[in-house]
């Protein structure tokens, strides 16, 4: 007889959702529904998380611990099956002779958010400190966006968007709900049938959200801020901002109201490709209400100028005072609601500043040893990785593949299945799930905090983030408090240590919502910066160490990958609807529902450079070239072309994927991934060797 009982969608989503999950017996789910009683999930969750048992009982998933006795970077084939003690021997004993040899900094403990948890995410920062090895800067996903939001608003926290349904105008700007956070459009319906809200949708291509919006501002990848700074210009010149508010509220000056005058529609239209009446139509209807409400993503701060277009759009509603109504203002992230103290679950209680920190991002870059990266110490000898595929994810894969085939690199992968990254490790151990082990959540797109308990048994020999650890400390003779405790110990003892109630009552409550009263997390009481006021002047330097040449004032930046006679296309690599980065890319019906990958071109493109729909193109800029299927497409702009999901590798043809064409450039004030931000060319396809087979030649030459 099946039960339901709570859980957390563990994955890298705003989301966070509480989840009911129809536990079968102690092994086995079955399906997984959207928790009705938490006020942000409300019953609502994607169709991906809904069939989960797909990936929990995937007859695919990883149960032993292997040793590889073949070619890197093949598959399961060149492995053989060992014990978890043969396993966490050899890892500790190769990390003590390198660390005889060339010191602990040679070893990168490598993760990012494959899962949201606090515990089974976070740990691995107690071994890189225990043990002194590099450290890490994650730039995956958020630097470029926390650095913008914050140069305006001081803090990553804003309007509660379980208020929207009081709003008259929802503007979703560089997300895509419909596909990656589908409770927004969930409270959305509420705005509509309570409100008669409108939706604004501001992406460089009609997703799925933009289809079901009143309006869909297609603009070139890249050039948000000016759009921003135009709307800024018709709200001052007609009459639409609230003056008294910019006085009391914000460092808006008679220099501020100068620079805008200069913003026109007219400057924006040859920046962005909207039209002028497209840019001042937006600006009446944005002006018109003070109850707008402005959804924040990723998207569009995924290039060169990020931070800038996050900041100059972040703007919008202290122009026009939204910020003052329930139902007004923005959300970016409540990440900082939380107050979280995680000394204990990353051991920063023994964090020492002196070891060089690696950016993320440019894993390609630091294994293929570029001096300006490895900041005069050794060379990355071993990579411990938990929670991420980079030989997907990265940028610059053909980089990040070439570091991976270095005979001299040891590289451990804890994984659920035989993922791309995996395909190049020594050892690979296999991973629990989220069901299987005990975690606790915080949210970006909410305020709750969230236990996650154990609902089900391990398929195998699977080990949780948390056991696997606690195992290598030992070999390597080092202890740590966190290490005397189960994972339910720690999550209570963290969240005593921040001041909030223990394990028990999250268990017996479901949440702990921290939100704040309307009048703070709307800033009426003052945003968090310095002087409490909103900065349309910001200090860069105040963001990250790399600010040099940022604009002084909310602006257009213009220093993103511009189309060039050599490379005349713009390339967005945007998310898919059944996958989430590259989780899902292994379920039958994900990717059954995807199909396969294929870059969307406006048919003038298709026409123009001599393509067919239906057959192969090549896409290429100096780092790489990518093969994929044409699929005409009217939703976009000529001269820009998405290919949606990080697909495996072997997907394409030619066995490398997307981000062959994304730079590993680090994005400025404080890093971050330029994924959106690149200049291709496209050709009809010729037929392409094995990429793998060719670097190994490559590299043996």
């Amino acid at each position: 007889m099946s039960v339901k009982k709570r859980s957390v969608c563990p994955h890298d989503c705003p989301s966070v959702c509480s989840l009911d999950v129809e536990v079968l017996d102690e092994k086995t789910i079955g399906k997984v529904y959207g928790n009705k009683s938490h006020s942000y999930t409300a019953g609502t969750i994607c169709a991906k998380v809904s069939r989960y048992s797909e990936r929990v009982h995937h007859p695919d998933r990883l149960t032993h611990p292997l040793k590889r006795v073949g070619k890197r970077g093949v598959g399961i084939s060149e492995y053989e099956r060992i014990s978890w003690d043969e396993a966490l021997d050899t890892i500790a004993d190769r990390f003590k002779d390198i660390i005889n040899t060339d010191g602990a900094q040679a070893i990168w403990p490598f993760h990012y958010a494959g899962t949201m948890g606090w515990v089974q995410r976070d740990g691995l920062d107690r071994l890189r400190h225990c043990l002194g090895t590099s450290r890490q800067h994650s730039t995956f996903c958020t630097p470029l966006a926390d650095a913008g939001w914050k140069a305006g608003v001081g803090s990553k926290r804003g309007s509660d968007a379980r208020l929207m349904h009081k709003s008259e105008l929802v503007i979703v700007w560089g997300g895509n709900p419909v596909s990656t956070q589908v409770n927004v459009m969930h409270h959305l319906a509420q705005a509509k049938r309570e409100s008669g809200a409108k939706l604004v949708v501001v992406d460089p291509y009609k997703t799925k959200t933009a289809d079901k919006a009143d309006m869909h501002l297609m603009l070139k990848p890249g050039t948000d801020a000016a759009l921003a700074c135009a709307v800024i210009h018709v709200l001052l010149e007609e009459g639409l901002a609230d003056r008294n508010y910019l006085a009391k509220h914000t460092d808006f000056d008679e220099n501020t109201d100068a620079h805008f005058a200069t913003k026109t529609p007219a400057w924006a239209s040859a920046i962005t490709g909207l039209s002028e009446q497209e840019i001042i139509d937006f600006a009446r209807l944005y002006g018109s209400t003070k109850k707008s409400f402005m959804r924040l993503g990723y998207g569009f701060t995924r290039s060169r100028n990020g931070a800038a277009n996050m900041h100059a759009v972040s703007c919008l509603p202290a122009v026009t005072g939204a910020w003052l109504e329930q139902g007004g203002g923005a959300l970016y992230s409540q990440s900082e609601l939380y107050g979280l103290d995680t000394t204990l679950i990353r051991g920063l209680d023994t964090q020492s500043q002196h070891t060089r920190l690696f950016d993320q991002s440019r894993i390609g870059p630091i294994l293929c040893g570029n001096e300006a990266d490895l900041q005069g110490g050794p060379p990355v000898k071993a990579l411990f990785i938990q929670n991420t595929n980079p030989a997907v994810v990265a940028p610059d894969t053909n980089k990040v593949l070439k570091g991976f085939a270095r005979e001299d690199l040891f590289t451990v992968v804890h994984e659920q299945f035989m993922t791309d990254t995996a395909m190049w490790a020594d050892i690979v151990l296999p991973a629990t799930m989220f069901l299987e082990h005990d975690d606790f959540y915080t949210a970006g797109g909410h305020t709750s905090v969230q236990l996650g308990a154990k609902l089900i048994d391990p398929p195998g020999e699977c080990r949780s983030n948390h056991t696997v650890l606690i195992g290598l400390f030992e070999r390597l003779g080092m202890s740590h408090p966190a290490n005397e405790l189960s994972e339910r110990e720690l999550i209570d003892a963290t969240l005593k240590a921040t001041g909030l109630s223990g394990i028990e009552e999250l268990e017996k409550n479901g949440n702990l919502d921290v939100s704040r009263q309307f009048e703070t997390a709307n800033f009426l009481d003052g945003f968090d910066t310095s002087d409490k006021r909103f900065h349309f002047s910001p200090d860069w330097s105040l963001q990250g160490p790399n600010s040099a040449g940022m604009p002084s004032m909310a602006d257009y930046w213009d220093v993103i990958d511009q189309p060039s006679d050599e490379h005349p296309l713009r390339l967005v690599t945007a998310p898919a609807r059944q996958f989430l980065n590259t989780t899902f890319t292994e379920t039958p019906t994900s990717v059954r529902m995807e199909k396969q990958p294929f870059v969307m071109m406006h048919p003038d493109d298709i026409s123009h450079y001599q393509l067919q729909a239906g057959s192969f193109a090549t896409l290429g800029n100096q780092q790489g070239e990518v093969s994929v299927e044409v699929r005409e497409f009217t939703g976009v702009q000529p001269g820009t072309v998405v290919v949606e999901s990080l697909w495996p590798n072997h997907k394409f043809a030619g066995g490398i994927g997307i981000n062959a064409l994304t730079s590993a450039e680090s994005g400025k004030p404080n890093g971050g991934a330029v994924y959106h931000d690149a200049a291709v060319w496209v050709k009809p396809a010729a037929v392409l060797g094995d990429t793998r087979a060719e670097l190994n030649v490559a590299l043996a030459d």
